[in-house]
């Protein structure tokens, strides 16, 4: 599958301005290395917007949500580094959600990705899931240039740690759909058509779906990483 293992880590934030820069080498120098280095975490993935909306995005495979909750990753977020808690305090508007796959189609990972955060209205989840597996994913795939999809669905609340305490409480999040490719445009026209928030919403979602195109900017996968070591 594009993505592996059989959960997720998914966050959104802002920067401070003056700390945009710092972010993503501190993300690419420590951070992604240090993570993937825990064990049960498979890959990090750093996305920066194309669209309106948070800047980043952040995807961490792991091998199953039993990882996000398990001694070793807890004692890294209750003993950040020192250069973890330098940046804590730039962080804005934090989203965070431990997420497992509902469903999962493709085999590539592109370098683009369109992105939808949402909820299912009352009563019309069922209506929703229909709509997603038999309408808009088999249309997004059969588009030139879209090579992945996946549907992730919360499935825990995240625990607060020292890390969070220095940046602030995050905001809950419930389902996601994750369309990747290597046509930029094609995502981007989902975006403002099909897969638009509105859509969302006529089909079953909640108000105020968000949904954005990033681009990819590293990768770090647990692999690599010690084999360089």
């Amino acid at each position: 599958m594009a993505l592996l293992g059989n959960a997720a880590m998914l966050l959104w934030f802002d920067i401070a301005p003056e700390a945009i820069a710092e972010l993503d080498d501190w993300l690419t120098r420590e951070h992604f290395a240090e993570r993937v280095a825990i064990p049960g975490f498979i890959c990090a993935q750093r996305w920066v917007a194309q669209t309106p909306g948070p800047r980043n995005f952040i995807v961490y495979e792991v091998a199953d949500l039993d990882v996000l909750s398990s001694t070793a990753y807890r004692d890294r977020l209750d003993h950040p580094t020192p250069w973890t808690v330098r940046m804590m305090p730039n962080f804005r508007g934090m989203a965070r959600g431990f997420m497992n796959f509902q469903s999962r189609h493709g085999q590539i990972l592109g370098t683009s990705a369109l992105v939808v955060r949402f909820s299912a209205a009352p009563g019309r989840e069922q209506q929703l899931q229909d709509w997603l597996d038999n309408d808009l994913i088999p249309d997004a795939l059969g588009r030139q240039g879209v090579t992945s999809a996946h549907v992730m669905t919360s499935g825990r609340a995240p625990e607060m740690t020292v890390e969070q305490s220095i940046r602030g409480s995050d905001a809950r999040v419930d389902r996601v759909l994750l369309l990747t490719g290597y046509n930029a445009e094609r995502l981007h026209e989902l975006s403002a058509t099909r897969a638009a928030a509105a859509s969302f919403e006529a089909h079953g979602a909640s108000p105020q779906a968000q949904s954005g195109v990033y681009a990819l900017g590293c990768i770090a996968d647990k692999a690599r990483i010690e084999t360089a070591a």
